[in-house]
């Protein structure tokens, strides 16, 4: 974990968009969408058994996942003609997967605004990419819980 709770995963993704120029982060952030890793087969084709992500234009689904070693595994669906949106899911996704419960939990709230890519898409889009976070972060509460 680095200063401000955030885990090294996501702080090496904001660093990599803070250190390019800003006309330069979309297209990085397009490389991102084209990464987002493929859902597991038993959610793949089952959008009921996901959480649609309302805060998104697009059909954007999530699920998390906390093994018995507290563990996350987050999973999402986004569509290839929405790569801002996709982009955000494979953020979240490749920086969020592998880290403990509590090192999600303490994720700040406003992480989307520390990319830099605040003047490069619309506020949707960021409020977007929020609301992914905090459904995430329901979703562990939720799991742990029970």
């Amino acid at each position: 974990m680095t200063e401000n709770s955030l885990p090294d995963s996501l702080a090496e993704i904001r660093d990599d968009f803070l250190e390019l120029p800003e006309s330069d982060r979309l297209q990085l952030l397009l490389e991102f969408s084209q990464e987002l890793p493929a859902v597991p087969a038993r959610y793949d084709g089952h959008p009921e058994l996901q959480e649609r992500v309302a805060e998104c234009q697009s059909p954007v689904y999530i699920v998390v996942e906390v093994g018995d070693d507290d563990t996350v595994a987050m999973h999402a669906t986004a569509p290839p003609e929405a790569p801002t949106t996709r982009g955000f899911a494979s953020i979240l996704v490749q920086g969020i997967s592998g880290l403990s419960a509590d090192d999600v939990l303490a994720i700040p709230d406003d992480f989307p605004q520390s990319i830099g890519l605040t003047r490069a898409v619309s506020p949707l889009r960021i409020a977007g990419m929020t609301g992914m976070l905090l459904r995430v972060k329901r979703q562990v509460r939720a799991k742990r819980a029970a």
